[in-house]
């Protein structure tokens, strides 16, 4: 019996990288950064998922999908993500989807 399957979807995304001046960035300013950059690239932009590299948590925190992936890239992936602000060369990562 033939086995079907679909080939893995890449989801398409634009990367913005965004650097502080700031020494000890807290979440909270990182967070402010990207929702101003996201608003300012699409003034519809909502945030659909986070992580937090200097504490190593992110939201959703539970498994859903692949466990090839973390849940947070799940999570914003299959909700349409199609935004990435990076602050700080990954310490914060948010995932945007752009209306």
């Amino acid at each position: 019996m033939a086995e079907l399957r679909n080939a893995p979807r890449e989801y398409p995304h634009e990367l913005v990288k965004l650097h502080s001046d700031t020494a000890e960035l807290d979440f909270v300013t990182a967070k402010t950064l990207a929702k101003s950059k996201a608003l300012e690239i699409n003034p519809d932009a909502m945030m659909l998922s986070y992580y937090d590299d200097r504490k190593a948590e992110g939201f959703p925190n539970y498994d859903c999908g692949s466990r090839s992936k973390p849940p947070w890239e799940v999570f914003a992936e299959s909700r349409g993500c199609n935004l990435i602000i990076d602050v700080d060369d990954g310490d914060y990562l948010f995932f945007y989807l752009k209306l």
